[in-house]
């Protein structure tokens, strides 16, 4: 078996099942929730949707030969809800991030994982690289699952195994 080739496939299904986790999270959510926080210093959903976006695009363009921490990335922009950020232009950003992580993990072959690569000019394997981008966007997906089902109280339609039901 193909250990490096099973990773990146693995790597793969992961980021689209997290991915359409949050999504199916945030299609529960009215406008109104969608950007509301639950207190004045946590984010809303619409904020974790810029910053993943933000992130995955800053992160995973040219990623083998530029520091994933490119120029142009505003990441405290990320964190405030500005002219334009309406539900689908925030949607938008959100599967633009996406596509770039999973072209850029189309584009990676196993013998890429041990290259080295720089985010903040600290140098990852290509594999550190990849772990670190899914969990942190796994964590945020979290977030946002928590804050939709907050949000959606009794009507929320579980994401998985219903409770009592299992």
């Amino acid at each position: 078996m193909d250990f490096a080739a099973a990773y990146l496939e693995d790597v793969r299904a992961t980021a689209a099942y997290y991915q359409k986790l949050a999504e199916d999270a945030m299609a529960q959510v009215d406008h109104a929730q969608l950007f509301a926080p639950l207190g004045e210093e946590e984010n809303s959903v619409a904020l974790i949707v810029k910053h993943v976006a933000g992130n995955l695009r800053s992160r995973w363009t040219d990623f083998l030969t530029t520091d994933g921490e490119k120029p142009d990335r505003d990441r405290d922009a990320e964190f405030e809800i500005r002219g334009g950020d309406e539900r689908a232009a925030l949607m938008e950003a959100w599967e633009r991030g996406w596509a770039t992580f999973r072209g850029t993990l189309d584009a990676l072959s196993p013998d890429d994982l041990g290259r080295t690569v720089h985010i903040r000019g600290e140098p990852h394997t290509v594999l550190r690289a990849v772990d670190r981008a899914l969990a942190h966007a796994c964590y945020h997906v979290g977030q946002i699952v928590l804050l939709a089902k907050h949000f959606a109280g009794p009507e929320w339609r579980s994401l998985s195994i219903p409770r009592r039901h299992g």
